[in-house]
């Protein structure tokens, strides 16, 4: 039988693991606060990897020289139990290289709004 889990209830898990890991290798209430930085150093990688539906919304006008393209994505998803919306910097690979914007939502119908809306 095959187990499908949605991304946003994955993710939900890993916080949760990442979490108690933390807990058990730092000590209570090391752990949230320890996963916290984690995440934030890591963010753009989690808001991209946690998405659950996405939208082109154009080229990237980078004022730098860049050796390479990237494209203005659209995204929705779950992290850390919360709903959220955000506008990535993604090249050609479909790789994050940046997060120009992010709103967190009650719901995925509010997010999924916020990601048909922007331009």
């Amino acid at each position: 039988m095959d187990m499908v889990e949605s991304i946003g209830t994955a993710s939900d898990r890993v916080v949760a693991t990442l979490m108690t890991g933390l807990e058990i290798e730092f000590g209570r209430g090391a752990g949230e606060a320890l996963a916290h930085r984690f995440l934030k150093a890591e963010s753009i990688d989690f808001h991209w990897d946690a998405r659950v539906d996405e939208r082109w919304i154009g080229t990237y006008e980078s004022s730098d020289d860049d050796e390479f393209e990237l494209e203005r994505i659209a995204i929705c998803g779950r992290l850390g139990g919360t709903w959220f919306c955000a506008t990535m910097l993604v090249d050609g690979d479909g790789n994050a290289h940046g997060m120009t914007g992010r709103r967190t939502f009650g719901s995925l119908a509010g997010a999924r709004k916020e990601m048909l809306d922007a331009h």
